[in-house]
């Protein structure tokens, strides 16, 4: 048959039996070739192919800006606790009748996002108050909503107050027992304990030395309580947010 009586299908098929029989031939050849061949040659042409790989893989990278790997960043649990004492202790103040040069009154826990200041309820208790804070600033405050158990001081809307984190307050529901409690000592000293038991009211844990009115936070640095006349007994955070929410 003469090439030129084939159809373009047919030259077209030819063409490809051509290509596959040379690149089969070629293949055997060089695979030949490098057998026989030195090994300095072999690993030149080991470099070159690595290299051509290299160079598509670099070609089909992610284009800049996208992130192809995850960081895990690892928080230790004395990282966490140790945020959480400087949290809390940014919060306790405290209460003066007068001048700050007096004995204090009461230990409270300012709430910077209601602008006041929580402190157990004892006797003695004047409706205006002047409130130390950690930063050795201070501000008068007046009595805002009493309450059994707590009592609630708040600020005029021309104070001038620090600004701490605000935290939030964890209602009883939400308390387990065996979680970790963390609260400030008479003297300023970090204490932890484990919430014995919750009840609708109040908060028990294996903890000593607690001034009356001072927070008990958790890890994360949250409000749980506010702590009582009773040693290892504190007034859930419910009863704080009663009496914010309660009308003046």
């Amino acid at each position: 048959m003469n090439i030129e009586d084939l159809s373009k299908t047919q030259l077209l098929l030819l063409t490809i039996l051509v290509n596959f029989v040379t690149a089969i031939a070629t293949a055997v050849m060089t695979v030949t070739l490098l057998d026989e061949a030195p090994p300095t040659v072999t690993q030149t042409v080991n470099r070159i192919v690595e290299r051509t790989v290299e160079t598509a893989a670099q070609a089909t990278a992610p284009l800049p800006g996208i992130v192809t790997k995850e960081t895990t960043v690892i928080i230790k649990d004395e990282d966490l606790l140790a945020a959480a004492i400087s949290a809390d202790a940014s919060r306790t103040v405290l209460i003066y009748k007068g001048a700050t040069t007096t004995p204090a009154l009461a230990v409270g826990t300012f709430l910077p996002g209601a602008r006041a200041i929580v402190t157990a309820t004892v006797v003695g208790l004047p409706k205006e108050v002047r409130i130390a804070f950690p930063d050795g600033s201070t501000a008068e405050a007046s009595l805002s909503k009493p309450g059994a158990t707590l009592t609630v001081y708040g600020f005029s809307d021309t104070a001038v107050l620090p600004k701490v984190a605000t935290p939030d307050l964890i209602k009883a529901a939400e308390l387990k027992q065996g979680q970790t409690l963390v609260a400030l000592t008479r003297d300023g000293s970090a204490t932890t304990g484990i919430i014995s038991k919750v009840t609708a009211d109040n908060v028990y844990a294996n903890v000593a030395g607690i001034p009356v009115g001072a927070a008990a936070v958790n890890i994360s640095g949250d409000v749980i309580g506010i702590a009582t006349a009773s040693p290892g007994v504190f007034a859930t955070a419910d009863k704080i947010l009663t009496l914010l929410s309660a009308a003046p």
